[in-house]
């Protein structure tokens, strides 16, 4: 399945072919974005629901005359796994079960930007998602990829559930307080905020631009679908149970996430020795940056990069970490990207090692 082999800096690399299902989606388009762009990666074929046989370039006119592959059918996307070392699989939840079952048999690796592989208990699943569980056999083999937590076995694995937006950034806030035990593990609030591109490209009454902007609007309170996800990765880190509040907003901007987390500590701690702690943590990660300042949206915006700022009140004892995030990039198409050069060995920042924009 391999092209050719490329030269860089003396070494041979070999390039990997790659396919992208849910390529018109947000989220994939980021992707083929980020992928165009990979010196190690060839798109072999892009395929989409709504968009079979159409080119990619008349869907998204900035593609125009420098992209030029037609999207095929989702249901022709089984003919082509033998063409491919890795499926990206950027669908709705309940629609990766069987093709993620038809690539790991051909031998394709993939990764999954949807919520089918991220929770343990199929039970949970279809509590939370109200849909049957039909990747029974494929979960004990899923490795969640919040890359900075699970490098080593995202390294070995054929099959990552990239995270959720809103749990990349929570729990990338999270993990230095529930990792030294500094946080009451029921007492955790997590208020975030995102723009409308998380809601995805389908056309909702809810998303349209008369109902989102000039206003903000909590949704889906007590009943995210991420508030699991975000609990079982927690409790992993904490070694207990985590039972938490997670409130989400819909704000009119196109991308980002901020999240801002509250919780009680155990202990007294001042804020720069909480910061050091944050510092050491993430000591060597690139894509995470703790920052005096309290983060923004506008300074991760089309990165790969988490922003972090932690606070203590001393007057309540509570702990306020802030968290930003590029929803489309760090919270899904930016983060399967880093997951997919660990598995193949390639150098983890690649096609992803840039600033973010501005405006």
């Amino acid at each position: 399945m391999i092209k050719e082999n490329i030269k860089k800096k003396g070494v041979d690399i070999k390039v990997k072919k790659v396919g992208i299902l849910g390529a018109t989606g947000y989220a994939g388009q980021q992707l083929l974005w980020l992928l165009r762009n990979h010196p190690n990666v060839e798109i072999e074929f892009i395929a989409s629901y709504s968009h079979g046989g159409q080119d990619f370039s008349r869907i998204y006119g900035n593609y125009f005359g420098e992209f030029t592959k037609v999207c095929i059918p989702n249901t022709d996307v089984k003919e082509r796994l033998g063409d491919i070392d890795l499926l990206f699989i950027a669908l709705p939840h309940g629609k990766a079960f069987e093709i993620t079952q038809m690539a790991l048999d051909r031998g394709v690796r993939v990764v999954d930007l949807g919520a089918d592989f991220r929770l343990d208990d199929s039970e949970k699943y279809e509590e939370w998602y109200g849909k049957t569980c039909d990747g029974k056999k494929n979960l004990s083999e899923a490795v969640y990829g919040l890359t900075e937590l699970n490098r080593e076995k995202i390294r070995e694995s054929r099959l990552v559930a990239n995270p959720g937006c809103y749990p990349t950034a929570s729990l990338l806030a999270l993990i230095p307080l529930l990792k030294r035990g500094l946080i009451q593990s029921n007492s955790i609030i997590i208020d975030a905020k995102s723009g409308v591109s998380g809601a995805g490209r389908g056309s909702v009454t809810q998303t349209l631009m008369c109902e989102c902007s000039e206003t903000i609007k909590a949704y889906a309170v007590t009943t995210h679908r991420h508030t699991p996800e975000i609990e079982q990765e927690a409790s992993k880190v904490a070694n207990e149970e985590v039972k938490l509040t997670f409130t989400p907003h819909l704000v009119p901007m196109n991308r980002g996430i901020l999240s801002v987390i509250y919780g009680d500590l155990k202990r007294e701690i001042d804020d720069e020795s909480l910061r050091k702690l944050y510092e050491k943590e993430y000591s060597g990660e690139k894509f995470i940056r703790i920052k005096e300042e309290l983060p923004e949206t506008r300074w991760v915006k089309g990165g790969n990069y988490c922003d972090i700022s932690v606070k203590v009140d001393k007057r309540t004892g509570r702990v306020i970490v802030v968290s930003a995030i590029d929803n489309l990039v760090k919270g899904a198409a930016g983060q399967a990207v880093q997951n997919m050069n660990l598995m193949f060995g390639f150098e983890e920042a690649t096609a992803i090692d840039f600033i973010s924009i501005f405006p």
